[in-house]
């Protein structure tokens, strides 16, 4: 376990020590923690940096990282993600947990089989509809592949939905519910530990993403944090990468997810624990 948790931990250590570090030690400071540490990187990514700042640690590097937009665009991201899971496929989960309807079994079966295939399988496809609806470089086209169809969210959901007892749905019944009071009165009010925990999931998932806001995304208003600092590396010298500017870059995008495992780690370990299934 002390092998396995240094092996997850180091990169964080050395992505944080090359933030502090100056462009020009960074191939000659091999220590434990800079001799020279600085925040200047972090000044400069930001553009908050004088030009003299800015030529002296990377001569010919002008990029920077307007962090206040594209953080607010990947927190609206985020949270469109993750909020859509949770509604959409809280309630697939249930029509496949407790509906019954012809097909409904290959249906389930058709649709955890996208658990099999590898998501970049489908960027192309995903990409050429988008493309074709005009959605290239909008809010609806980045949205589009992750509000209605996440299979994990779904068959987890679907697990806990099945043990759920069925004698407090049929008493219900016996009240005079309907489905969608049942579904919205009670499963959801006894749900809350698995939906906060595909709420944490997708919110983490979501944060993460890369390649899909880097090929969507193309512009200032729908520009995610982490495809600005794919174009911050893409647009670094070649001749002379900006290494330390690119770890500051990355610490500051690797920040904020940090906060929110802090904040609800605890409660996603104790949500998983504490979450059953049924068969």
């Amino acid at each position: 376990m002390v092998l396995i948790l240094f092996v997850t931990l180091f990169p964080f250590y050395w992505m944080l020590r090359e933030a502090f570090t100056h462009n020009s030690e960074i191939f000659s400071d091999f220590g434990p923690w800079p001799r020279h540490p600085t925040f200047v990187n972090f000044l400069r990514v930001l553009g908050l940096a004088t030009p003299a700042q800015q030529q002296a640690e990377a001569p010919g590097s002008y990029q920077t990282l307007n962090v206040f937009r594209d953080l607010l665009n990947s927190v609206i991201f985020t949270a469109a993600v993750a909020l859509g899971s949770v509604f959409f496929c809280s309630m697939a989960a249930y029509a496949f947990a407790r509906l019954r309807w012809r097909g409904r079994d290959v249906v389930f079966g058709v649709f955890l089989s996208a658990l099999l295939m590898p998501p970049i399988f489908a960027i192309l496809p995903n990409f050429v509809t988008v493309k074709s609806l005009g959605w290239i470089d909008t809010w609806p086209g980045l949205l589009a592949p992750y509000l209605l169809m996440q299979p994990f969210a779904l068959f987890f959901l679907r697990q806990f939905y099945l043990a759920i007892p069925r004698e407090i749905e049929e008493a219900a019944q016996i009240d005079g519910l309907n489905k969608w009071q049942i579904y919205w009165m009670i499963t959801i009010r006894v749900s809350g530990a698995p939906l906060a925990t595909v709420l944490i999931i997708q919110a983490a998932f979501a944060w993460n993403e890369y390649l899909w806001p880097l090929l969507v995304g193309q512009s200032s208003s729908t520009q995610l944090l982490t495809a600005a600092l794919g174009s911050f590396v893409r647009n670094s010298p070649t001749s002379a990468p900006d290494w330390s500017g690119f770890m500051a870059a990355t610490t500051i995008t690797v920040v904020p997810l940090v906060i929110f495992v802090l904040l609800f780690g605890k409660r996603l370990v104790s949500n998983l624990q504490m979450t059953s299934g049924g068969k």
